[in-house]
This record gives structure tokens, C-alpha cells and sequence, in this order.
């Protein structure tokens, strides 16, 4: 599996989301067909894999959250899964 870093190719979801919410970093991710979208605050790190064609497999999760969080810390992670994305959530303190 391989991820590509495609922020250039989505310049109005970048902007936005570092306009209207606390988030100071945000990436997107090719996986494939499913995207990555990564967004870190300062009390939060955000992973949304998303794909429009069919649900989200755990295996592109787990990729997901090997190359972007912290691997010790998975007992830490809230996950809310969606019929077409999920939505991992590690807070920081």
C-alpha cells in the first residue's frame, strides 16, 4: 500500500479547514481510491479516510494510522465509523 501526498490538488479544502476550525497543519492523502484527509491541532490529531465508491476497509485504516500517529498510543484513538469513511480522533494532552 501506498500513500501520496496530494495537498496541492486541494487547495479550498486546505484553506478552509485551517480557516474555520483550531487545526495549524492539514494534508490530504492519495490511498488508492480512498483519501486521507490528516489535520492537527494543538489538543488533537484528526485522520478521515474516505472513499465514495465503497466502504473504508480496516486494512486502509490501520495503514492510515501507522504512517500518520503514533503506533503506542491506539488504546488513546476514538473511532467513528460511517457507511463510507472513518474518523480517527487522538487527542493530545
Amino acid at each position: 500500500m501506498k500513500m501520496i501526498d496530494v495537498t496541492n490538488s486541494h487547495y479550498n479544502l486546505v484553506s478552509n479547514q485551517l480557516e474555520n476550525t483550531d487545526a495549524f497543519n492539514v494534508k490530504v492523502y492519495s490511498l488508492g481510491s480512498s483519501t486521507v484527509i490528516y489535520t492537527e491541532a494543538n489538543t488533537h490529531k484528526n485522520l478521515i479516510v474516505l472513499n465514495r465508491s465503497r466502504t473504508v476497509r480496516d486494512q486502509e485504516v490501520n495503514f492510515a494510522i501507522s504512517k500518520l500517529l503514533e503506533q503506542d498510543n491506539r488504546h488513546k484513538l476514538e473511532v467513528l465509523k460511517g457507511h463510507n469513511f472513518v474518523q480517527i480522533e487522538k487527542i493530545i494532552r
